[in-house]
């Protein structure tokens, strides 16, 4: 696959970035894509590996290695390659309903497993995958197959996040009718709103939300079942359900005075944000600002950064980054982190570089955790109180945090942000539905089966395995699909 020598010939490239500083005066996309000449060389790079691993999503510990929804990764590589970029989109779209999704979003867990990468930096899988999707969609190949005949099954999706518009996708295109319920204003669920539009625009998940429409799929927004629609009633007018709400129970913190007036969850920021932005370019106020603030983020990960970015772009006075653990190598450590495990390493992400061109400095406090928030006579946070921690094993070899005494802190400051994860989906809706769940609260519903203790009620994404990546909601969905698909008609054409 690729070019013979094309790993010896070409370096690693990925998509540009604009200028850090400049980029935080706007919301626009904090990116640009490679050219079709880059994307090419990209995709000469892919070696013939002989045993790829980049192609297939599998749990190690540390996370996800490889692509969950195995994607044909060294043939549109090679396609691409050689120019054949209609070859390549179709070849995209045959594991993936929504490469546009991954090729902007996805933290690339093919890449932590690129064969390449272990004596080279890997392939930039995910810049080839958003080069042949941005390329599909600007020449006009990308455009609405409605399915030829319908079944006269009908299936109700709760839930328009990623895993609920693969599998209304998936079920539409075996000729199901289906109707996704969307209980916000606009559709796509994590994609829209917990995704910042300088990242993800809206228009990208709004243009693909129109070729579903045009393929016939029924979208009906601010209508939440259990309030608006009865479980018993969806039930009844529909052949199947499938749910797909996600985990957006918020993690919290357990901290003495998280309950302060300026102390957030990280998505209720990040949530109203985006609403306020695509309703009135943030003239309905109807957001949290945190210009000239002094702004605390807790917790890392994708939803961390975000917060920085979207402060960044409101005009933060400071900006600090707790992370419990201490500054990593930017080399992996074979010893603890062989390969093909995703690599623990140093990585500036996008918020953290535009923080860096701001303020002049590293945004985050490494080896420190928030013990304690205290506030004014009116209940206003004012501090956050921290400690130094060091990361070690206990004796089961259990993950732990070992305090250094001594290393107290006090950082003055006006808001904080929790970026501590999810827990899992909100409990109101599985209750109305009698849904069992799992100790993690999540619903009860085995990978690659789907089916719930209810009779043609489904659970797929985050609501059924708990907070992950969009790649892997794109797995789930297209799976409960498949399975709901077989309840309806005994047997499955969706692969």
């Amino acid at each position: 696959m690729g070019k013979m020598t094309g790993f010896m010939e070409f370096k690693r490239q990925t998509h540009t970035e604009r200028d850090p500083a400049e980029r935080t005066k706007d919301w626009d996309l904090y990116t640009v894509g490679m050219t079709e000449q880059e994307a090419q060389e990209q995709g000469a790079r892919c070696m013939d590996c002989g045993v790829p691993t980049c192609h297939t999503g599998i749990e190690m510990e540390n996370g996800t290695s490889g692509c969950p929804v195995y994607h044909l990764i060294p043939e549109w590589n090679d396609l691409v390659y050689r120019g054949q970029w209609k070859e390549a989109l179709k070849k995209e779209h045959e594991m993936n309903n929504f490469p546009e999704f991954t090729g902007y979003t996805c933290p690339a867990p093919c890449e932590g497993a690129c064969v390449l990468g272990l004596n080279e930096p890997p392939v930039a899988i995910r810049s080839v995958e958003r080069s042949i999707i941005d390329k599909g969609f600007s020449e006009g190949w990308v455009t609405a197959k409605p399915p030829e005949k319908r079944t006269g099954k009908s299936v109700a999706i709760v839930g328009s996040g990623p895993a609920g518009l693969a599998a209304a996708d998936q079920l539409n295109k075996a000729g199901h009718t289906v109707t996704v319920y969307e209980r916000d204003t606009h559709i796509g669920g994590l994609l829209t709103y917990g995704i910042p539009e300088a990242k993800l625009p809206f228009e990208i998940v709004m243009r693909r939300i129109k070729l579903l429409e045009e393929e016939g799929i029924t979208f009906i927004t601010e209508t939440e079942i259990g309030k608006d629609i009865s479980s018993e009633s969806l039930q009844s007018d529909f052949d199947a359900v499938i749910l797909c709400t996600g985990a957006t129970v918020p993690r919290s913190s357990g901290i003495e005075g998280e309950k302060l007036d300026g102390v957030h969850f990280a998505m209720d920021f990040l949530h109203a944000n985006t609403k306020s932005l695509l309703n009135s370019g943030h003239k309905d106020g109807e957001f949290l600002s945190v210009k000239d603030k002094r702004v605390v983020v807790i917790g890392g990960g994708d939803t961390g950064t975000d917060c920085i970015a979207t402060s960044m772009r409101h005009g933060c006075k400071s900006l600090t980054q707790f992370d419990k653990y201490r500054k990593k190598s930017t080399e992996r450590d074979e010893s603890k982190n062989p390969w093909p495990q995703w690599p623990i390493v140093h990585v500036d992400e996008y918020g953290h570089k535009e923080a860096a061109a701001i303020f002049g400095k590293d945004a985050r406090a490494y080896g420190i955790v928030a013990t304690k928030f205290t506030g004014d006579e009116n209940g206003k946070l004012k501090e956050v109180h921290t400690i130094e921690v060091e990361a070690t094993k206990d004796a089961y070899g259990n993950r732990t945090q070992e305090i250094i005494p001594g290393t107290e802190q006090v950082w003055e400051t006006d808001l904080v942000f929790l970026a501590l994860g999810f827990t899992g989906p909100e409990q109101g809706l599985v209750q109305h539905f009698g849904l069992e769940t799992t100790d993690n609260t999540t619903i009860e519903a085995d990978h690659e089966v789907y089916t719930t203790n209810r009779d043609g009620v489904f659970a797929a994404g985050d609501a059924r395995r708990g907070q992950s990546l969009v790649v892997w909601a794109i797995n789930e969905g297209r799976g409960a699909a498949r399975e709901c698909d077989r309840y309806l008609m005994g047997s499955t054409v969706l692969p």
